[in-house]
């Protein structure tokens, strides 16, 4: 999609914050007027912080490295988990459990076991579980996979993490700045922006705010990913070049092998 115009914003409810009486000081900066005791978002500060964290987000793409989408509430989960699946970054939709990052080398025992029992139940050749045990299985498997599917796939440590409502999500923000990992977000006015590296002053609580803002920076993820595609392969058309130009080294030749000397015998007197 392209960059969401102010005139976009402001259709989809982007600027009503909270009620005044819920406000967070340190948002003011970013916060136009009050209207009937509810704050109104600039949405000129949201697009040019909006600039900001897209152009760090297609960077931390663009270098390979993974970015984690995080969004526990109702109105946020299916648009995230869609649009996260669709540039195969990871992703938590459903409860954050504690330690997710800090713990990680637990939580990927628990992803093993995941696809331990997807191996054993898909295997046709593996008949000594009852059916009970297949029934119990299957009920273990489609837990983990409800909490942990969207990190299935996930070897490392992400770079960063992109939020809807830091406030709801303080326990994966509190994980991120422990270990250093960048912080982007959609912040209302409830929220403290000082937590996180990249604020978008927005309405976190509304679904077409949430879906145009999570979705300009999918856009902006798939642009870094197309750049390192096109980088590599320049990088081999260069190399694969360089190749056919270099000269080909002369083919040595045999060493001479020279015949014996033949004696002529001597005549007899």
């Amino acid at each position: 999609m392209a960059k969401p115009t102010y005139n976009d914003l402001l259709g989809a409810g982007a600027h009503l914050g909270h009620m005044k009486r819920k406000w967070n000081p340190k948002m003011s900066p970013y916060i136009f007027m009050e209207r009937k005791g509810i704050h109104i978002i600039d949405l000129n500060r949201t697009i040019e912080f909006m600039d900001k964290a897209a152009s760090a987000a297609q960077q931390v793409a663009k270098s390979g490295r993974k970015i984690m989408f995080v969004a526990t509430k109702k109105q946020a989960k299916e648009v995230v988990s869609q649009m996260a699946r669709e540039v195969n970054m990871p992703y938590v939709t459903e409860r954050w459990l504690g330690g997710m990052m800090t713990n990680f080398s637990t939580i990927k025992k628990s992803v093993k076991k995941m696809n331990n029992i997807d191996k054993l139940l898909s295997d046709e050749n593996v008949t000594s579980i009852t059916k009970k045990e297949r029934l119990t299985l299957t009920r273990e498997r489609n837990k983990l996979e409800k909490v942990l599917g969207g990190i299935a796939n996930m070897n490392r440590l992400p770079a960063a993490i992109f939020v809807v409502d830091i406030a709801h999500e303080h326990i994966a923000i509190a994980e991120a700045k422990k270990l250093g990992i960048k912080i982007f977000g959609i912040v209302d006015t409830n929220s403290d922006p000082t937590l996180i590296d990249f604020p978008i002053p927005a309405n976190d609580d509304a679904a077409k705010s949430i879906r145009m803002i999570t979705g300009y920076m999918q856009e902006v993820i798939k642009d870094g990913l197309t750049e390192r595609r096109k980088a590599a392969d320049q990088k081999k058309a260069v190399a694969s070049a360089k190749a056919k130009e270099a000269p080909k080294a002369p083919a040595a030749k045999a060493p001479e092998v020279k015949a014996p000397e033949v004696k002529a015998p001597e005549a007899k007197s």
